[in-house]
Formats: C-alpha cells, structure tokens, sequence
C-alpha cells in the first residue's frame, strides 16, 4: 500500500501536492477541536460492530496520549480507509455507524504527526518523519503544507493495551499540554456518552465517567453519567438527563436537576454528536442527519421536518408542571436550520394533546383555555363551567409567554364573567366563587371586569351585576332559619353567597334596620290582600326575623305598624292594632278600644322583641317619621298641634293612641310612660306632640294635667295646684310651665286669679299679673282670642269689680290708690296687662295737684340726704329740679279723690315733689315704686 501511494505520487507530484492540502484543511478546519468526538466514534461503532458495551481508557504517559477502546479490532479494510481520503472501511452490517473511519480520524493530526493504532489483529504506524524520509527517498519534494501524514503506513507488532481491542497512541507535538488537553477531553465525556448509546464508560486518567440507563413512565428515560472518584465537572449538574426516542431517527434529552427539568437556552444539533448548527430549542436533539464530510453542517436540503414528529409525546411524559418548560418561546432563530426546527416542534405540539387541563385530562392547546391567577379552588368550581380550562399549575403569569407560544386561548375576568351568564348554581357555590375570586381582584380595573358577575338574592333570583345589589349584615336568621325567598322587595344578596368581594365591586350595604326601612317593603306591605294569609305570612316572616334583630339597632319606621298579623282568633289585623298577650296597656285602655291580641304562635316564634318592633303593642307605642311636612300621621288633634309649631319637624316622634286611654286610668297610664325610656323622652319635650297632648287632654281628678304645677315650681302657687303622682319627676313637660307660654295658659291665669276660692299671696299676683304682661308684649298672646275677666286680682288679694280697679303704671301713685282697687305687675309692662285686662293705667284714671309751693327749691346733687341715700345704696344721683316740701299734700280727681299726704309726687310738668323722708323714693320715678312709701293719709273733701 505504501509503495502504491509513493508510485502514485511520483507519477503525478500534483497527487503529492493535493493529499497534503486535503490532510492539512480536514485538520485545521473540518475536524478541528474534534479529537475525542472522533476517536469516541469509532468506538462506539466499533462496540456497535461487535454487539457488545462499549469502553474507552485514556490516559497520558509522559508525552504520549493513549485512547484504547473495546469493540471489533482493525481489518484490512480499516487500514486501507485509514490511508485513503474519504473512504470509509465501514458497513452497516453490525448495525448503524456514526463515524466514517478514514475522515474524521485526521482529527489526531491537530495534537501530533506521530500516530500508532494498536489492534488485537495488528498494529500499523503513521509519521510525518518517516513520510518525509520516503519522499527524499524517492525524490519528491516536501509540499508546502508539509508532508500527508496519514498516507503511508507501516506495520507494528506492538499489541493494544489488556482489555481492550483497539489503542490509538499519539505522540504529542512540542506545544501541545497534556494535563490541559485531558481536562478539555474530560469536559467532552459526558456528552457524548450521551450521544453515543453503545458507549457505556469512559476512563480518564483518574476519572472514569460512566453511563447507565432507568427507565421512567409514558416512555422517558433517565439517562445518567457518574463520575467515580466524584469531582466538579465544568457544568456541574448536567450529567442527568430525560430522554426520549421519537423514533429510529431522532432522540430528545433534557437536563435534570432534582428532578426538575433545566432547559438548555442555547444548544447545536447533535447528530450524533455535536455539530455547529446552532439551535435554540428548549431540549438537545440528537438525530441522524445527513451532515456535510467535516460533520460541521447540514447537507444542503437536507429534510428537518420531520425530527419533531412526537416532540409533543416527550412533553406530555413529563410531569405536568414541567412540560411548559419545554416550549420554544419567542425569539430569533439562529440560522436556517434552527428556524425550520422552531417551526416544525411548534406545529407538532399545537397540533397534538400534552396540556394538562384542570380536569386532569390533556389538552390540545388550540382547544384549552388559561385564567391568569387560577387556584386549585377556583379551578374546582370552573370545571363544568369553562369547557378546556388548564389547571393553577399553568395560570401563572410566569407561564403565560409559552402558552401563548402555542396558541392557548386567555381569558380574562370580563369574560369570565359573561361565561357565568345563565348558569344556575346554588348559593353557596356562588359564595365560593367570590371567595377564589377574591385574590384575583388586584385593582378598579380588575373589579371592573367583574362588572357583570351574576349574583344570587334571597328570593331565589340570580342577576346580573353586583352594583344592583345589596349586602346584608347582622341579619341574624334570615335565609337560614326562615323562607329566604320572603325578601323580595330589596335585591338582598343571599346570606349563602354573600361576601366582602362584592362590596368591593359595588354592591350596596344594608343592616336589617336598613331592609326594613326600604320604600318598596312599605308598598309591599299596602298591596297585601287581607284576605290571603298565606300571602300575608310569606311576607311576615321575614319582616318579623329582621325585625327580631334591627329592633336593638335603632326605631323601626312606623309604618310597618301596618304589617297584616294574625290575631288570637286568626282574623288578620295591622300590627299597630295588636298587643302582646299580658300587655300592661290593656289595663289602661278604654273598653271600645279597637286593639287586639296577637297570635300567640307569632310570640312563640319570632319574640316579643320583633313583634315589639313592628308596632305590636305592650306598653305604648312611639311613632316616627322623617321629614313631616303636615298633619298627616293619623294622630288624635294633630292639626291643632300642628297649628302651634313654627316650622316642620326633621323627625316626629309621638306616642300613638293617647285618646284611647280610659278617663279614669291616667294614674297607671303616666306610670307606663314613665317607665318607659322611649316615652319618658317625649314626657320632657314641652313642644313635643306627646307633652302638649297630655296637657291638653289628660286629667287627674278631674283636672287637666296643663292646669297643675310641679311641687318645686312655686310660679303660680295658690293658683295651680300640685301635680301628685308617683312619677311626678318624670312628667315636667306634661304639666303648666313657669311662664304664660300660650292663649291657653292665659285663660287659665285669668280664670284662677279671678276664682274666690283660690287665696294666692300678693307676690304670686303681682308674678302672674307681670307674665300675663310680657306675654301680650312679646306677642305670645293674641288678645283677639282672649275675653276679658269677670274680676281681677287686686294687691290686697281680694277681688275687685273691672269698672274700679286701675293697673299701677307709675310709682309715685303706689301709695295714692287703696290696694284693693290697685292691679299690679311690674311698671314696665303695666300697659300691656292694662290691655289685657280691660283696665286704665293709674296714671290715665288719676289726675293731682300739689297744694303749696314747698318749702325750697333745690336740686338733687344739693341734699346732702339725697346724696347720702343713693351713695349707700349704689344708685345714681338723678338730674332735675327738686322741690322739698316740708309736708307734701296732692289733690287727687278721677279714680281716687280727696286731698292727700303722700311721701313724693311727680307733676305734669316732671319736676318731682317730695318730703324730707321722701327723697330715695323720688330719685328714680321713671323705673322704680317707692318701696318704703308711708300710707297716704287722707282729707275729707
């Protein structure tokens, strides 16, 4: 074989030339870096040939490199590929091939030009030394790429080392570390014991990388390379992979890290070992493909389709929170050959089942659909209701790009919420729903898709919408413990489905006090046909249960007075006509009163509380009502109550059917509403409707509570008598006030201050005289409606005929009148009590003239006792003139006649007369009587 080669070249020093170029570019490109790729190749075809596990042992003594291996020895043909370019000595024979013996081996040339193949069937020998000694031999010359090394070869007897079949022993050009050139080779190991099934081991040096093979279910395998002794790799944690065989043409393999997949973010295609078509497949693909002689690239056209067929069976046999990993997202290819591959794995997996839907069933991604935030608790209530749902595991936001990759419809909660449309479901699965929906509200636009949710009522309705809603809180039983289809007139979440999300997405708040105050439950209540009592109890019962909590919250509306009960006999009735059975109040109630006594089985079911509440009676019962605007509450004598107030109360509240006591049980009736706190409240409000009906109307022994008087009030004593009962304390507004607040009072004071049996004391009178006063000056009365007494009250308490008696209007004629004729209250107001009672001032009806001219005439800062008596007293010193007479007589006309003494005297021309003795009693005769004047003394005409 040499000498053929030699005689070869030198008939055509051309051939010389061309071997060595060829030889000198497949080891400086084509198989650069590839020096146990291709040794492990032939290996492994050679372990292949021979059907058993193949073994390779590398190791470096001294500068030498020796890679031995099991598997069929060298034959002649071997060595004839050997020394041949582009001719492979291989069959298929023994099953498929990897490598094509003859080709790759150039890879040794990249480390050295001495290369010794020791085989069990013999040994050859290639040098670049002794190649060029030949040349010279016969006369060639070097080329300029230097000398074909793998061209001639000469036989060796030097067998290959124990246990192995074939060594390859290479001598390490100066250059070339071998400590760094086994780390690079220990680095390769385990991928191609990947790559490479018929490969079982690899020894080198200290190290022996072994693989071994588990199967796993639905068809994976899990491949994994041991290190022994265990020492760091360069990419620690990759030796275990997830395989799968699609077929005789192509394997996938994963990574595995603690049993979760680690995909690969950059990889080449394998086929079997490394190639340099770069791929950006989530997995390593290793396939038999047509590649180019330096194993580099693909054959132009080679077909790629169809190594992605089953692509979509490797993802579904991994577990199901795994398989999205395995996805090809979005990105840019890294050449031709990558981007078909993208193309094709992504067409086989939207086309094929592997997702795992929330039913546990796989999924076509063209048929699932995905709701970003899913949780095991909503999926589980979603299942029947979103045909192709995928579980929680896939839902996350993390998972969402490769979903999407492969064409999985999203949903959002808008949609949701128009796939819930029409659905019917019990209550409390619609309470579930809002609880697993709950975390997914995040924010207003998230509560906005859920806009149209439908909710459950508590009348059996489902609608659209929480906005239309309302949520009811301590409602106590209702929709439990009675018919929750009785509240139908408030859209009343059902107690089953309510929860705080659909607050958060609209929905009104309501207590009980709140349902019962609805407008719509009024209307309800007015239409019921008395003549239905089941009709009337489908309404009553819920009223009742509501009406058992709100009844501690607050006052219930008064009219739900008018909420048809049965009564004893079954006979419907208005609550308000109704007492619970031992009602205090039938004790005090007229004989023809119109009540009732309600069914004793409502007591038993709903409470006295609740029937209370809604107007049943037990002691007297408060009506309220918001914004009055007139007489219209169906009280007895409103209109006459209304008449007195200036404007419209914010809030009426009264106690209903005084007018039904009986005439002789006002005694016990003030007791009841005393001791109630809802009506001892009213008992104080004097303006109230409750204060102004008792006074007006109610009587003790005969007398009418506004003629009486509280013990402590002595304003009108002798003339009001005593209010005496029990609870005399509690009834302040129920009795007169201490002051002539109305016609009514008036008249009253009249008639008593006109009464010969009352005895009233001179101080009383003047009071009451001086209130009757101030009370037609400050408008208070209207005199048009008040008639003018019989007989008025004089100073010295005894009663005095109109036609004689005049009203005290100025101070200096206090001691001209005789009391018995003298009326008095307080100067200010005198004309407004003459008005009153029909009676001339003192000053009108008396007229007087001062007999004498006095003794001097002076002013009053020059009486050193005038000065005197008003220092002491702290008042000021009046102006004017002053005449001082010694004994001062007037001569009186009209009212009173006759000449007489008096203390002081003003004329009608103002100047003030006066005695000694009578100085303080002039100094203010515009504001003040003379307390201290002596009794005029009278002349006979």
């Amino acid at each position: 074989m040499r000498e053929s080669t030699l005689l070869a070249w030198r008939s055509s020093p051309t051939r010389l030339r061309e071997d060595a170029a060829t030889e000198g570019d497949l080891a400086a490109a084509g198989y650069r870096d590839r020096l146990l790729t291709e040794l492990a190749q032939n290996a492994a075809d050679a372990a292949a040939r021979a059907g058993i596990p193949g073994a390779m042992r590398i190791w470096l003594d001294g500068t030498r490199l020796h890679v031995a291996n099991t598997g069929a020895p060298l034959d002649q043909a071997g060595v004839q590929a050997l020394s041949a370019l582009r001719v492979s000595g291989k069959g298929t024979d023994g099953g498929p091939v990897v490598g094509r013996f003859g080709v790759g081996f150039t890879a040794v040339l990249s480390v050295s030009d001495e290369i010794e193949l020791r085989s069990s069937t013999g040994s050859i020998v290639f040098s670049a030394e002794r190649t060029r000694d030949e040349l010279h031999a016969a006369g060639l010359d070097e080329p300029e790429r230097g000398v074909p090394v793998l061209r001639l070869v000469w036989a060796t007897d030097t067998a290959p080392a124990p246990g192995f079949d074939s060594e390859v022993v290479l001598a390490l050009r100066p250059g070339v570390a071998g400590d760094e050139l086994l780390r690079q080779l220990a680095d390769d190991a385990p991928d191609l014991l990947l790559e490479l099934p018929a490969l079982t081991s690899i020894e080198l040096a200290d190290r022996t990388f072994t693989r071994s093979e588990r199967p796993l279910a639905d068809g994976l395998t899990e491949l994994r390379v041991g290190v022994a002794p265990q020492a760091p790799l360069a990419r620690e944690g990759e030796h275990t992979w997830w395989q799968y065989s699609t077929g005789p043409s192509a394997r996938w393999a994963v990574p595995v890290i603690d049993g979760r997949v680690r995909p690969v973010s950059a990889d080449v295609l394998r086929a079997p070992t490394r190639s340099d078509e770069e791929l950006s497949l989530p997995a390593i693909l290793i396939a038999d493909a047509a590649l180019q002689p330096d194993r580099r690239r693909l054959m132009p056209g080679a077909a790629l389709e169809h190594l992605a067929d089953g692509y979509a069976g490797f993802v579904a046999a991994l577990p199901e929170s795994q398989r999205l990993r395995l996805v090809p997202l979005p990105g840019f290819a890294r050449g031709e050959v990558d981007a078909a591959l993208r193309e094709a794995v992504l067409r086989e997996l939207t086309g094929n089942a592997w997702l795992p839907g929330a039913d546990g069933r796989d999924l076509v991604p063209g048929s699932a659909v995905v709701l970003p935030g899913l949780t095991a608790e909503l999926a589980e209530l979603l299942l029947e209701v979103i045909p192709g749902l995928l579980g929680p595991g896939l839902s996350t936001e993390r998972e969402a790009q490769a979903l999407s990759a492969v064409g999985v419809h999203r949903i959002g909660l808008a949609h949701l919420a128009e796939l819930l449309a029409g659905i019917h479901r019990e209550p409390l699965w619609w309470g579930r729903l809002y609880a697993a929906l709950e975390p997914l509200v995040v924010d207003s636009v998230a509560a906005e898709e859920l806009a149209a949710i439908p909710v459950p009522l508590t009348d059996g309705r489902t609608v659209t919408g929480p906005r239309t809603v309302v949520l009811g809180h301590d409602l106590g039983g209702v929709g439990s413990g009675v018919d929750a289809h009785g509240v139908h007139w408030i859209r009343l979440v059902h107690p089953d489905a309510a929860h705080r999300l659909l607050g958060r997405l609209g929905a009104g708040s309501a207590s009980a006090l709140d349902v019962l105050a609805d407008p719509a439950l009024r209307s309800a209540i007015e239409d019921v046909d008395l003549d239905d009592p089941t009709a009337a109890s489908e309404l009553a019962d819920p009223v009742l249960s509501l009406a058992a909590v709100a009844a501690a919250a607050g006052d219930l509306p008064g009219w739900l007075g008018q909420l048809p009960l049965p009564d004893a006999d079954g006979t419907l009735r208005a609550a308000d006509e109704l007492l619970l059975p031992g009602a205090p109040l039938a004790r005090v109630l007229a004989a023809d009163s119109p009540f009732g006594t309600v069914s004793s089985a409502l007591v038993e079911r709903f409470g006295e509380a609740a029937l209370r509440g809604v107007g049943v009676g037990w002691g007297f019962t408060v009506l309220r009502a918001d914004l009055p605007t007139g007489p219209e509450q169906d009280l007895d004598d409103e209109d006459a109550w209304w008449s007195t107030l200036e404007e419209d109360p914010e809030v009426l509240l009264a106690v209903r059917d005084l007018d039904l006591v009986d005439s002789g049980a006002w005694p016990d009736a003030l007791g009841l509403l005393a001791g109630e706190p809802a009506t001892a409240a009213l008992l104080s409000d004097r303006l109230g409707y409750t204060a102004w009906w008792l006074r007006r109307h109610a009587c003790l022994g005969g007398v009418r509570l506004g003629a009486m008087r509280r013990a402590d009030d002595r304003t009108f004593e002798g003339l009001l008598d005593v209010l005496e009962h029990p609870d005399a304390a509690a009834l302040s507004g129920v009795v007169a006030a201490d002051r002539v607040d109305g016609v009514e009072m008036a008249e009253l004071l009249l008639d008593r201050l006109a009464d010969p049996d009352r005895d009233p004391g001179p101080a009383v009178v003047a009071r009451a005289h001086r209130l009757l006063a101030e009370a037609t000056a400050s408008g208070i009365l209207d005199l048009d409606e008040l008639s003018p007494p019989a007989a008025v009250r004089t100073l010295s308490g005894q009663l005095a005929d109109p036609a004689e008696a005049v009203v005290l209007d100025r101070p200096w004629l206090a001691a001209a009148v005789p009391a018995e004729l003298l009326v008095v209250g307080d100067l200010p107001s005198a004309a407004g009590l003459a008005e009153l009672l029909d009676l001339p001032p003192a000053s009108q009806a008396i007229r007087g003239e001062v007999l004498g001219a006095g003794r001097r005439v002076s002013a009053w800062d020059r009486e050193p006792a005038a000065v005197l008596a008003h220092v002491a007293l702290g008042l000021p010193l009046p102006e004017g003139t002053l005449v001082v007479h010694d004994r001062l007589t007037v001569r009186l006309s009209g009212a009173v006649r006759g000449d007489i003494d008096l203390p002081w005297w003003v004329d009608e021309d103002g100047r003030t007369h006066c005695t000694e003795r009578g100085l303080l009693a002039g100094a203010e005769p515009a504001e003040r009587p003379c307390p201290g004047a002596e009794p005029a003394e009278r002349h006979a005409d």
